[in-house]
């Protein structure tokens, strides 16, 4: 009887992440987050031997990720997207291409903070090399697949963003979710995909004996629930989650970030964003509960919604 040899099945494509972008933007940052994750990192590698990398033999090698930017031996971008676009139709490779972008008052910020020169100024002013190097980088920045604008981002806030993009959860298809408190007046989480308003509660900071607690204490948890609409909006909140939270998973969404405000950040969005941690727990969902400004100052001037 004859025996049947089954095909090799076809080896996993090489996973190629090509980061590039403006200077000041971020680049070194994601990075190495990348590198955490467990990709393969070279920055500033010169772009004309990317094809030869990539047709060296490497059986054991994990995702790549290569950096670069204006700065790098032999940065030309229409080359580059030529090149880019060869390696992109090869089967044997899954080829991603992010372009980290800033403001250009932000950039200007940033240099000016580090004292370090534009690598595009030349003697000129910042903000003259900034220019310069935006219209030298316009088409790699329209050709992109992933544009990231990193004008409102802290270093953490590019780090989690990189995360959610590129990371991997030890469980297929499992989604991480993060509920979190923080305060208008402190400035909007940049990267939450709902935000809930709890402005409307009654505010415990003008109860002076509740004033230098937090949304962690007892006695604010029960002047919060005293209100007459807290009850009915939480289960809303509550409802509505229960119902995307898995819609989201079923998308193949890693990550989902729900974050609750109010004016300060200590008291009304900590507390919900504690009680509404423990109902999720209770529904089956394993959510980590972060605190953007539970240590701030408690100050009046930021408290505009008197009573």
């Amino acid at each position: 009887m004859d025996t049947l040899t089954e095909a090799p099945s076809p080896a996993a494509p090489q996973r190629l992440l090509l980061v590039t972008g403006m200077a000041g933007a971020g680049k070194s940052t994601a990075l190495a987050v990348l590198e955490d994750l467990g990709w393969e990192v070279m920055d500033n590698f010169p772009v004309r031997l990317l094809k030869r990398l990539m047709a060296m033999p490497d059986e054991a090698r994990g995702p790549l990720a290569i950096g670069f930017d204006s700065r790098t031996r032999g940065f030309v971008p229409a080359d580059i997207i030529a090149l880019v676009k060869d390696l992109a139709a090869r089967e044997d490779i899954a080829l991603t291409f992010v372009f980290l972008d800033c403001s250009g008052s932000e950039l200007e910020r940033r240099y000016n903070e580090t004292r370090r020169r534009h690598p595009m100024a030349a003697g000129r002013p910042v903000m003259e090399g900034i220019a310069a190097e935006r219209e030298l980088l316009e088409p790699l920045r329209r050709w992109a697949e992933i544009m990231v604008d990193t004008s409102a981002m802290t270093s953490n806030d590019l780090q989690a963003h990189i995360r959610q993009l590129f990371g991997t959860d030890s469980r297929e298809g499992a989604t991480t979710l993060t509920l979190s408190s923080f305060g208008f007046a402190r400035g909007m989480p940049p990267l939450a995909d709902l935000v809930f308003d709890m402005r409307f509660l009654d505010n415990p900071h003008w109860v002076p004996e509740l004033r230098p607690l937090t949304g962690q204490d007892a006695a604010v948890g029960a002047h919060i629930e005293r209100d007459p609409a807290f009850a009915d909006v939480f289960g809303r909140i509550r409802d509505l989650l229960l119902v995307l939270l898995p819609r989201y998973a079923a998308q193949g969404k890693p990550y989902v970030h729900v974050a609750f405000g109010c004016t300060g950040g200590r008291h009304r969005s900590v507390y919900t964003a504690e009680r509404m941690a423990e109902s999720l727990r209770s529904a089956g969902f394993s959510p980590t509960v972060r605190h953007r400004n539970l240590g701030s100052r408690a100050a009046d001037e930021i408290e505009r919604d008197r009573r």
